[in-house]
Order: C-alpha cells, then structure tokens, then sequence
C-alpha cells in the first residue's frame, strides 16, 4: 500500500528529503543476501509505497511540500532532481512568495486556514494517484513556528477529508538549550492538537541524534544534515518492508509499517501495576515494543529479554505487546542493523519538563501576545495543559 508524506516547513522539509534519498539509495544498492526475486519484489513493494513513476525516468516521490516561505523548498526540489535517482513532483509543493514571520499561531489560525483549499487539493491529488492508499506520513518541527502551527492544522484537515485512514505525524523534538524563546509553548501546542488527530506520533529528540552524530559517529562539527540524515536512516530502516523467504513480504496490521499501541488509557480506566514497586527509578515501563532486524545473522538473534513481563504494564500480556521483524535483506550500506520503535515512558521527563516550562511563562503571561493577537486565546493553552497533562497522568500510572 502507498504512503503520501506531506513536509510542513524548513525542517519537515529537509528530512523528508533525506528520508526520500536514504529509501532510494537502499532501493538501488545490491545486497547479496537475498536472491534476485527477492531483491525485486523488496523492489516493488518500496517502490509502491514511496514512489509514482508516472511516465517520468525515475522515480516520482508520493510526497506533498508546505513552507510559507520559497527558499528551501526550491532548494529540496533542486537537489531532489539533480541526484538522477529520484525527484519530487513539481507541481506537488505549495510555499509563499515572500516570508510570513516565525509564529506558531499565525500558522494554525491565519495560514492554515486561508491556504487549506490549495493545499488539499494537493493532498487529494497524491491520494487519487495511489492504487491503494495506505495512509499519511507528515513530518514537522514540534517547536518551531509557523510550519508547526500549520502541520497541527494540517494534520486536522487529513483526519476531517481522510477519517479512515492511518496518520502518522513524525515530530522533531527542540534541542533542549532552546532554539526560539517560546519552543515550550509551540511544543505544547503541537503535541495537544496532534494527539486529538493523529493515529501516532513518533518523535526523535535533537539532542539524542546530536549525541549520536558527536559519540558514534565521531562528528566533530556536527551540521543539522548530518542530524537529518540519521534521523532518515532511523526512519527508512522502519519503514522499508520486511522480506522473508519463508513468509515473503510482511505488512503489519496497518499499512505504515507501524504495528503499536498509541495512545495511552484515559484518565479513568482501570490501569493496575501490581508489580511497579519493585522497578527502579530509571526503568521505563512499555505499551508495546517493536524490534526490527535486517541483516545478516538476523534469525540467530535471542530476542527473549523483550518478552520479559515486567517489561510492560500489567494489563497487557507480552505476546500481545512485543513484535519482531526480521530479513537477511540488508538496508542501505549496512551489513546489519536493529531498529526498535517503543511505546513507552521514555518521554515522561523531557514532556513534563517542557510542559512545566511553558505553564511557568503562561502563569506570567509571558509572550502570550504574540499567540492572542492571531485568535489563540488563554483558554486554548489551558485546554492544551490539560490534555498534556491527562497523557503524563496515564503513562506516569502504567
């Protein structure tokens, strides 16, 4: 089934582009651990997923860019083209002529909904292109402006046209030092609107992939291409499809590739956790894991610690909560590699911090112009607190 992935902003834009490229590179290296129909039906179901060929030399990427500025997407379509491999649709992009100011709620109430017409009319147009339409793939910035502010709108504009389809909004967490005066507002902003819309949201934190590029891989001034690009490797080696030559191409239960839990209980449910007061402090209790190996030496893998009980809250059985994929087919230049997509609290802390940063400049009143002066009232960041807080009460009790 086909994805359509919808960039939202500088940063949206720029890793959807080394996403596009890390997939295309995997899908055009050679990789002799599987046979040639293998190879070839890997081939096709990628293809199918990321890419129209639409009567064009190379691939087309199923992809829709936003920015309210031109700058970088001119630039992601020039690239795109000039790599020979694979290029954008240059009639899939929407930006304005002139720059519109760096606000958050600029993009969700003035932007969002003065292009909304355009702007879906793209959507709808990449859709209608897919034989089988899987579902959405958006990737944004959580904290920055406008292009946050309007990839929430967005992302509420695909639940109200496509209510049946999977969405997926991949979000980029703000480096924790701060990189706009008011990134905890934006951040809370952004996660309570995407968590009434979105089916998931998988989220990479700047600092993490920073101290990849840093201690793993010996970086010493480290660019944010360099972050993109991990992040593209991360994210291609989880969506790429899992072969076998027993089972052949595996699909989980929905198209994306993504086959967890999402959204915690609400408030109210019964949430047990008999045995929690035994873990230690740093233990972070999981929803569901998901383990992706590609490679050589795959099947020689004990993945038995991952079906460990006290893993996973109490009310959800193992077997019910872990999941593994694997194939001997490498991804990208790699010989071998392990991927782990998990639900669980791991982001208690940095969400309870940023949330206690943004309610301390709210109790002050703090910026809150820049945000009421474009229809964001007091009332929608106490509703936003409050969903926020309702998502750390339910994880924090799992």
């Amino acid at each position: 089934m086909s994805i359509v992935t919808v960039q939202l902003g500088q940063c949206g834009n720029q890793i959807g582009h080394e996403v596009f490229n890390a997939i295309c590179g995997d899908v055009c290296g050679t990789h002799g651990l599987c046979s040639k129909k293998e190879n070839e039906s890997y081939h096709d179901a990628c293809k199918e997923r990321f890419f129209s060929e639409e009567e064009s030399e190379v691939p087309v990427a199923r992809a829709v860019l936003v920015d309210m500025e031109p700058k970088v997407i001119s630039q992601t379509l020039s690239i795109a083209a000039r790599s020979g491999y694979w290029k954008y649709d240059d009639r899939s992009h929407f930006c304005q002529k002139q720059g519109s100011g760096n606000n958050w709620a600029n993009g969700y109430s003035v932007h969002g909904p003065r292009h909304k017409e355009v702007i879906m009319n793209l959507v709808q147009r990449e859709a209608e292109k897919c034989d089988r339409l899987g579902g959405f793939f958006t990737i944004m910035s959580m904290a920055g402006g406008t292009g946050s502010g309007l990839g929430a709108f967005v992302t509420q504009c695909l639940r109200d046209a496509f209510p049946t389809s999977f969405i997926l909004n991949h979000v980029i967490w703000p480096y924790g030092t701060g990189e706009v005066i008011v990134q905890n507002y934006n951040s809370v902003l952004t996660l309570s609107h995407l968590y009434r819309s979105s089916d998931a949201l998988l989220i990479h934190e700047n600092d993490v992939i920073h101290k990849i590029c840093a201690q793993l891989m010996n970086i010493k001034q480290i660019s944010f291409r360099d972050v993109n690009q991990v992040i593209a490797h991360q994210l291609g080696s989880v969506f790429q499809p899992t072969y076998t030559a027993e089972s052949g191409l595996h699909y989980s239960r929905n198209p994306l590739g993504i086959d967890w839990q999402v959204k915690p209980p609400r408030l109210g449910s019964s949430v047990p956790s008999s045995h929690s007061t035994n873990r230690p402090l740093h233990f972070n209790t999981s929803i569901a894991n998901l383990v992706i190996l590609r490679g050589k030496d795959t099947h020689s893998v004990d993945l038995g610690s991952f079906r460990d009980p006290s893993l996973y809250t109490s009310w959800l059985r193992p077997q019910d909560a872990f999941n593994a994929w694997q194939t001997p087919r490498a991804f990208n230049k790699y010989e071998k590699s392990a991927s782990l997509v998990s639900n669980s609290q791991f982001l208690l802390k940095p969400l309870d911090n940023v949330v206690g940063k943004a309610w301390n400049m709210f109790a002050s009143k703090a910026y809150i112009h820049q945000y009421t002066k474009f229809g964001i009232e007091e009332e929608d960041f106490l509703d936003s607190f409050t969903t926020l807080e309702q998502v750390i009460s339910s994880y924090t009790t799992l």
